[in-house]
């Protein structure tokens, strides 16, 4: 099993970029898909992207569509978010989580295997 650990979190202005990264130890890292996902304080958790096991497919959800760019390394085991144009509301810990499933179906699973988190941020 995997074992992600994000980084790069941290307080950023409204209107810049940030890019948050997940390092995974444990099995091959190419055998999963990988996403992100965040929950901001007093709201539910909410789906950000997810990226297929080659890196060459990728979804997103509303709030990050257009903004937010996954990628992911499959040589160095990472996969990162990076974020533009930040706002206020984009204020969350920010989780990357790791599926043995499709990266379409990562969303919907109750079987993904979490990191601890990354705090974003935004000030106005």
């Amino acid at each position: 099993q995997v074992r992600p650990v994000e980084s790069g979190g941290g307080l950023v202005q409204s209107g810049g970029s940030l890019r948050v990264s997940c390092t995974t130890s444990g099995r091959t890292f190419s055998d999963y898909a990988m996403g992100w996902f965040r929950q901001a304080p007093g709201k539910e958790r909410e789906f950000v992207a997810s990226i297929s096991r080659s890196g060459r497919n990728t979804e997103y959800g509303d709030s990050a569509k257009d903004r937010f760019t996954i990628s992911r390394d499959n040589v160095n085991n990472a996969v990162y978010l990076q974020m533009n144009n930040l706002n206020p509301e984009d204020t969350a810990v920010y989780f990357c989580v790791a599926s043995a499933a499709s990266f379409y179906s990562l969303r919907f699973r109750n079987d993904n295997i979490w990191g601890q988190g990354t705090q974003v941020t935004v000030s106005s």
